[in-house]
């Protein structure tokens, strides 16, 4: 099971807005000992958010859905939601209950449509104006403001997550090589996987330094200190320079 994120909004396509979300939701998770599997950004464009939701929905992955689920005509998340898992689109009671209590008569004959959810969502509570997003198998749908977004999805996570939790999350050591070339480091970086098969390297050669390479190694902190104790020993007997970032 992996955690997704669906940016939704023409604007983030051409570049009329910047993403904020992705950034938080790494932080939001990486504070409960999870990580970000994957992102998609797609258009406010209905067979592409009905595709989008049948792949996305047909997986174990825990799913969060940025934006599109206001009344306004180019919010368009709710009833694709709905068209994907092939259910109806319903004016859902608590909804229907929260959005007339902050708006009274106001909240007709407009912002009402904001209560018409896939059949079988739970509300996910909104805590600035209320109006509440939804879950939906193993997809949540919150708003695209941040303000309102965020405390949302910790919500979730805290609420309908919290088994998944890990207090000993995965680490990222980092080292600086100096006077090094990729391809003279390919022995060792295959040996270091065959060693240590809980571990995850990375390689970046620095565009800016010649021969200087940002080197990574990610996993659990026992299966990561175990291979870096070899990592380093390797680039010492061999004559390499080595410089630990973290």
């Amino acid at each position: 099971m992996k955690v997704g994120l669906i940016l939704i909004g023409d604007e983030l396509l051409n570049g009329s807005r910047q993403d904020k979300h992705m950034a938080k939701a790494i932080e939001i998770l990486h504070q409960r000992g999870m990580k970000l599997g994957w992102v998609r950004i797609i258009a406010d464009e209905a067979p592409q958010l009905v595709q989008t939701f049948k792949e996305t929905l047909a997986s174990d992955d825990i799913v969060f859905s940025f934006g599109g689920i206001g009344a306004t005509p180019d919010d368009l998340t709710r009833q694709c939601a709905a068209q994907a898992a092939g259910v109806a689109l319903t004016r859902h009671p608590e909804a229907v209950k929260l959005i007339e209590e902050q708006y009274g008569d106001k909240a007709y004959p407009n912002r009402i449509l904001m209560s018409e959810l896939p059949a079988g969502s739970q509300l996910i509570p909104n805590p600035i104006n209320r109006i509440p997003g939804f879950k939906l198998a193993n997809h949540h749908f919150v708003p695209g403001f941040p303000s309102m977004a965020w405390p949302m999805i910790e919500w979730v996570l805290d609420t309908h997550y919290s088994q998944l939790f890990d207090d000993n999350p995965d680490v990222d050591w980092r080292w600086t090589l100096v006077g090094a070339i990729e391809s003279e480091l390919l022995d060792m970086m295959n040996e270091l996987l065959a060693k240590f098969p809980k571990v995850k390297l990375s390689s970046l050669p620095n565009t800016q330094k010649r021969h200087h390479i940002d080197f990574g190694l990610k996993g659990k902190k026992e299966h990561v200190a175990e291979a870096a104790n070899w990592f380093e020993h390797y680039m010492k007997t061999n004559g390499f320079h080595c410089e630990r970032q973290n």
